[in-house]
């Protein structure tokens, strides 16, 4: 049986919607109409990515929202901006309370002076209005594993170039303590707060991985390879992406999508079913901005199933996360303002399968017992076709070469230039011994 990893194609909708039904994710929800779009910009990234000219699609107008009993909610449709990438920093939503900007967590960045990136908003307009003038989609790159011979789509990945930028931040809660002591009393408490903090930089977001059930225990560790793809890429198009990386994982969810925390806090602020507002958030997330405190929220004052859930993850997410945190991905007390979900982040230059990437010239093909190594070998086409399998191969300085079969699965001859990365030590090499255990 063969795998190979691919650009996802609008063939591909029906099963990816199925997928999306299977856990609920903020990158993949279970509508065919996000999802075609998602695969129209993901067509257009793999063909700038190349170097191809693109036109890209038109944008999607939002789903109107009704009036509700907190007041009338308004319908955005976004009006495209570009953008531009500045350092890291984080800051209090205080500092920008009265400007009025939203956050979009799909925000592409083209060059734009600076100054007008953070240029004050009109008084003429509205916060909504507003916000439309600096939102703008990133590039997504979604990636399909395929079993070759059924031709089946059996699972989803996705890397998003730049979260939100200037004028346009990602949102979550920093986490801190507060400490209080009474003298009279010689006793105090220690509380634990949420305060909503915005994100200018654009870091690169890791997303909406998914894989039949039926094929997470296979042999050939399919979800791994579904999600180690993705740093592969990000190696051989390093300028497409940010220093920083993050990865914003799902909280507990119940079996119909919803989130306890979301009803005891979020749903206060923002009167909408966590699958409404969940679905706007694919067009705008002003509204989060607009509407959400921007003072310190005691966790203490929501009961304790509601609290249990911040900084967790389902157990379908579980893994996920003990492969990230493997390979340097950590959470520093940032988390979800929907879903409580932990944040994790990792410097980009600093992940291992990132250093490791090179991009080689094939040569002749070789039999498969003169193969030393192991891991991701890839080929992106001048039209943004683009195919990655986990195959054997023998890498020189400047060459790597691999058998027929692979060769034949990949579509590619020598001289073509491939991207290597290996997920294996040499063959014949020592192993490093396990903690504790000394070799003889």
């Amino acid at each position: 049986m063969q795998f190979l990893i691919r650009r996802a194609k609008l063939d591909d909708v029906p099963t990816l919607v199925k997928l999306a039904r299977m856990v609920h994710f903020i990158n993949l929800p279970a509508d065919r109409e996000i999802i075609a779009n998602k695969i129209l910009q993901s067509r257009s990234a793999f063909a700038r990515a190349a170097g191809a000219e693109v036109d890209d699609q038109p944008d999607q107008p939002p789903p109107k929202v009704k009036p509700g009993p907190t007041g009338v909610r308004r319908s955005v449709a976004a009006q495209l901006a570009p953008d531009t990438v500045t350092p890291h920093q984080l800051r209090p939503a205080s500092e920008l309370r009265a400007s009025g900007k939203g956050r979009g967590k799909s925000a592409r960045h083209s060059p734009q002076p600076p100054a007008a990136a953070h240029a004050p908003v009109p008084a003429s307009l509205s916060p909504v209005q507003a916000a439309g003038l600096s939102a703008a989609k990133s590039d997504v790159f979604m990636f399909v594993l395929e079993d070759v011979e059924a031709a089946a789509c059996l699972g989803t990945s996705q890397v998003i170039s730049h979260m939100g930028g200037p004028g346009n931040p990602n949102l979550s809660f920093k986490l801190s303590r507060r400490e209080f002591f009474s003298q009279s009393l010689q006793f105090g408490a220690t509380h634990i707060v949420a305060t909503l903090y915005l994100d200018e930089s654009g870091p690169s977001e890791l997303g909406g991985l998914i894989l039949q059930p039926s094929y997470r225990s296979h042999k050939a560790k399919l979800g791994r390879l579904l999600s180690l793809v993705r740093f592969h890429f990000i190696a051989l198009h390093r300028d497409m992406f940010s220093d920083r990386l993050i990865a914003e994982l799902m909280a507990p969810i119940s079996p119909d999508g919803q989130n306890v925390l979301w009803e005891y806090l979020g749903r206060r602020f923002i009167n909408l079913t966590y699958a409404e507002a969940d679905r706007f958030c694919q067009y705008s997330r002003e509204f989060m901005l607009a509407l959400l405190p921007r003072e310190e929220i005691f966790l203490t004052l929501l009961p304790p199933e509601a609290r249990a859930v911040i900084g967790q993850v389902g157990p379908e997410t579980m893994p996920a996360r003990k492969m990230l945190e493997k390979i340097g991905f950590r959470y520093k007390d940032f988390v979800d303002p929907f879903d409580g979900g932990p944040h994790l982040e990792a410097n980009t230059g600093e992940i291992k399968l990132i250093r490791d990437t090179r991009l080689l010239t094939l040569g002749e093909p070789i039999n498969a017992t003169a193969a030393t190594r192991s891991g991701i070998v890839s080929r992106l086409e001048s039209d943004g076709e683009f195919r990655a399998s986990h195959v054997d191969f023998a890498e020189g300085a400047t060459t790597v070469r691999l058998t027929r079969e692979s060769m034949k699965q990949l579509s590619v001859e020598p001289g073509m230039q491939l991207g290597v990365t290996p997920m294996e030590p040499p063959r014949g090499s020592p192993r490093k011994a396990p903690p504790g255990r000394k070799r003889a």
